[in-house]
């Protein structure tokens, strides 16, 4: 599953990789660890050109009170054994809480990397998994719905990752899952609440594990109030080779951002 992820671009390069305008740009924040229950962008079909900020963790609209659905396995019921060359039913068309979202309701889940941990030490044994050749932001397939208090009137908008089987990534990280990511080519299809049920499921797929890579990171980070741009650190190199000596570099001593203190420190003592 994925339960936390981390937006670290600015409004102004989200704008310019999506083609799209900031709603709320005052509601933008740096999260390297976005939790459920924490407000971040996405990019809904029902505003395909601007940037939303939705609650993680979907609440249906029938729900008698909050839910956090923050992962929809794209399987539904099949598929309990998780296995990685699974190629029947998407059942999530037919799960209650998914169902009407997956046919009209959904959008793109803004990200730069995501946090992954082994199936049984989870997040006390964090990676975090990002693109290679620089590519990010990106975008997780997801699903949003409105849940209105009926005692309060409050509006909840709420989103949720689709998760599929684990590609080679994540099964080295020793995880079950992954999250879907779609390819900037498959971004507006995603975003078409009229495109047909089967093409939808159809992009319903683990990423090209050729594509990603992963690096340890410190398990401060399972906190969920936790954040800062120095729990992003590898403390240990990424599980894949990666040839382009620059960007090993680059993710070595920065990761996904490290503190302007911690570069100055290193340069020194290049």
């Amino acid at each position: 599953m994925c339960g936390r992820y981390t937006v670290v671009s600015s409004v102004q390069q989200i704008e310019k990789r999506f083609n799209v305008k900031d709603s709320s740009p005052s509601k933008h924040r740096l999260n390297v660890n976005v939790s459920p229950g924490d407000y971040a962008p996405i990019i809904s079909s029902e505003n395909p050109n601007q940037i939303s900020y939705f609650r993680f963790g979907l609440t249906p609209f029938w729900a008698k009170k909050p839910m956090y659905f923050f992962n929809a396995r794209s399987e539904g019921d099949h598929n309990k054994e998780n296995r990685t060359d699974y190629t029947g039913a998407k059942g999530i068309i037919s799960k209650p809480s998914f169902r009407k979202p997956i046919r009209s309701q959904r959008c793109l889940i803004i990200a730069d990397a995501f946090l992954e941990g082994p199936e049984k030490e989870k997040l006390s044994k964090p990676y975090l998994v990002y693109l290679r050749d620089k590519k990010r932001p990106f975008a997780f397939a997801g699903i949003w719905d409105t849940w209105v208090n009926t005692e309060t009137g409050e509006i909840i908008q709420s989103h949720a990752i689709i998760t599929t089987v684990s590609n080679k990534v994540t099964q080295e990280i020793g995880h079950h899952r992954s999250p879907v990511i779609l390819t900037a080519d498959q971004e507006r299809d995603w975003l078409n609440a009229d495109l047909e049920l089967d093409d939808v499921t159809s992009m319903l797929k683990p990423y090209p594990a050729e594509e990603m890579n992963t690096y340890p990171i410190s398990n401060e980070i399972k906190h969920p109030a936790a954040n800062g741009l120095e729990l992003l650190e590898p403390i240990g190199a990424p599980l894949f080779k990666e040839y382009d000596y620059q960007l090993n570099k680059e993710i070595k001593l920065e990761g996904m951002g490290m503190s302007a203190a911690r570069k100055r420190k290193n340069n020194e003592n290049d």
